[in-house]
């Protein structure tokens, strides 16, 4: 078992939450149930996934929900894509919102791969 609250990549996943709560809420109106709602989701699926893989007692299943973050992260990254293409999201603001996605993305990847499954 891990203790979630001391892992960097839940750290920063909780960042990324808030950044994109706060870029969101300037989404139009008409948006609220579609890109907003869904980034929020998507961007919220992250750390709640580590969490909950980290309280699991098998490392075979914390690599599985670490997985759930990284396609949550994926998704994010492709509706953030999505926004900024159709000119939600201002290039700055995209491009400091990818780096730190395309960061915790590697984050998770490499400490995936460091959990041993045999165990």
């Amino acid at each position: 078992m891990h203790n979630f609250k001391e892992l960097r990549i839940w750290q920063d996943s909780i960042d990324l939450v808030e950044e994109i709560y706060t870029k969101t809420k300037d989404l139009p109106k008409n948006e609220e149930f579609g890109l907003t709602s869904q980034m929020r989701r998507c961007s919220v699926s992250i750390p709640l996934n580590i969490a909950e893989g980290s309280g699991h007692e098998s490392d075979k299943d914390f690599r599985r929900f670490l997985g759930i973050s990284l396609s949550s992260s994926f998704e994010l990254e492709t509706q953030l894509i999505i926004a900024n293409r159709i000119g939600y999201i201002e290039k700055e603001d995209f491009n400091n919102i990818l780096e730190r996605i395309i960061r915790i993305q590697k984050m998770i990847f490499v400490f995936r791969k460091k959990i041993n499954v045999t165990k």
